[in-house]
């Protein structure tokens, strides 16, 4: 009886001290939410509920939202087309204690333990020069490009080395298919999910990306974030909210979607 007792008020105990952490997390966002749709924050609700700050966001930044999608999709293109083959080859040559595919993949994850300002400056001091580059979007895509990278790279890697691809390989080879028609027809079909979790993760990352991002634009390639942060730095808190809820209103179906493909990815390893 007592032992029931003391684990009841320790389950208690622990979910208070969770539901305490997640109120103190979420109840900022609430906050900036109710701002941006608040007619005055400082009064308070009592101010009324409108949507003319969501509106002014809109009509002000709209570019630097459509700019950051447009950023986003070409830097899923680029991963895409270089972290696939990139895994297709860590996973053959990793098997065998290749040192060239461990310093590759300790070279792919240095833009992810590096800072991003520092990346972004190594990137204009070795490209700055070139002006049209260097005031062109192409310029934002390679920085995030290499900070995407290993998250398009890892989840295919892991989806690669958990299936039998050797064996299916082999078993294609056996009835004559080629080195491409393995490729395309045996190992893109048995990691489409982990290329899916790689996919969700650079999109919901080039969008969100502020460091690398601020260091490279200009007044005529401004994003998504750096927009936000003008908008709280030089605008009423108001616009600043708003701008923060449309930015949440494009991230987290995305942040649903990565994690029910990360949840389905484990069950068929499991399987």
């Amino acid at each position: 009886m007592k032992r029931t007792l003391q684990h009841g008020v320790r389950f208690y105990l622990q979910l208070a001290f969770t539901l305490l952490i997640c109120a103190f997390l979420i109840v900022p966002v609430i906050l900036s939410i109710l701002a941006g749709l608040t007619d005055n924050f400082f009064i308070g609700l009592s101010s009324g509920l409108t949507l003319r700050w969501v509106y002014q966001v809109w009509d002000d930044y709209q570019l630097t939202i459509w700019r950051s999608i447009v950023i986003a999709l070409a830097c899923l293109a680029v991963t895409a087309i270089v972290g696939v083959p990139l895994a297709y080859m860590l996973a053959r040559y990793r098997g065998g204690n290749s040192r060239l595919a461990r310093i590759i993949e300790e070279l792919l994850m240095m833009p992810v333990a590096v800072p991003g300002l520092a990346t972004a400056l190594a990137l204009i001091m070795a490209y700055g020069q070139y002006r049209s580059f260097r005031g062109s979007l192409l310029f934002i895509l390679a920085g995030h490009v290499l900070f995407t990278l290993p998250f398009m790279v890892r989840p295919v890697l892991a989806v690669m080395q958990s299936s039998q691809l050797a064996v299916l390989e082999e078993a294609a080879a056996s009835l004559g298919a080629t080195r491409w028609q393995r490729f395309f027809g045996v190992v893109i079909p048995n990691v489409t999910s982990g290329i899916l979790a790689g996919a969700l993760m650079v999109v919901t990352l080039s969008i969100g990306e502020f460091n690398i991002t601020w260091m490279l634009h200009t007044p005529l390639t401004m994003t998504l974030p750096v927009g936000l942060a003008d908008s709280y730095a030089s605008l009423r808190l108001e616009v600043g909210s708003a701008y923060t809820l449309i930015f949440l209103l494009m991230i987290i179906p995305l942040l649903i979607a990565m994690q029910w493909v990360a949840n389905t990815t484990q069950a068929k390893v499991r399987l």
